[in-house]
């Protein structure tokens, strides 16, 4: 398991083309955050507070412009982004395979299995519900075994119904592999469902 630190962190974007004359935009400010090896964090705040920074910083897709980011252990990720971005072209079954190409087949299954979806390896996106397309969307996240699990908003397109039952997969999945798993969203409902610590942007 992997514990992730936020330390002073910040993170400035750059002003947009349309007005040159705003000067670098504040995204994150000296936040500090603390994610133990294992546990559940959901961070809540408003869009735009930099919820996705964040994320994106634990990944290491962006690098902070003040303060660091640090891990106890060198970090497996998995990220499970607000749509599902399946590649159009490729089954459910080789999506996975994508993505976790050393993986057998069994595990392939066995993750998709894990979903609701092993009738479907053969399906391609389009003959998918939303709630199935983020459902694969997950799988994809967890085929390669990541001990730090990044979710961004990933019910909030969904229907009410759908949501509740992908919850319960993913806490599920939780309780059987215990990833330190790192949610954001602006649904304070959508947060407590997970029972985590609730952490808050501004």
């Amino acid at each position: 398991m992997i514990g992730v630190d936020f330390r002073g962190v910040g993170v400035e974007f750059a002003a947009g083309l349309a007005d040159v004359s705003v000067g670098p935009r504040s995204v994150l400010s000296g936040l500090n955050l603390h994610v133990a090896p294992g546990e559940i964090v959901a961070v809540v705040g408003r869009s735009g507070c930099g919820k996705t920074t964040l994320l994106n910083l634990a990944a290491g897709l962006l690098r902070p412009q003040a303060g660091e980011v640090s891990f106890s252990a060198a970090p497996h990720t998995g990220y499970v982004f607000q749509d599902a971005r399946l590649l159009p072209w490729l089954t459910l079954e080789q999506t996975l395979s994508f993505v976790a190409p050393d993986a057998p087949h069994a595990s392939i299954q066995a993750e998709l299995a894990r979903v609701g979806l092993a009738d479907f390896a053969d399906a391609l996106p389009r003959q998918l519900s939303g709630g199935m397309a983020q459902r694969v969307a997950i799988a994809r996240a967890l085929v390669a075994q990541p001990q730090l699990l990044l979710l961004d908003e990933p019910f909030s397109a969904l229907d009410p119904f759908t949501k509740m039952d992908l919850q319960d997969h993913l806490l599920r999945i939780w309780a059987d592999d215990r990833p330190t798993l790192l949610l954001v969203t602006h649904d304070l409902e959508e947060a407590l469902a997970s029972m985590p610590a609730v952490a808050w942007l501004a």
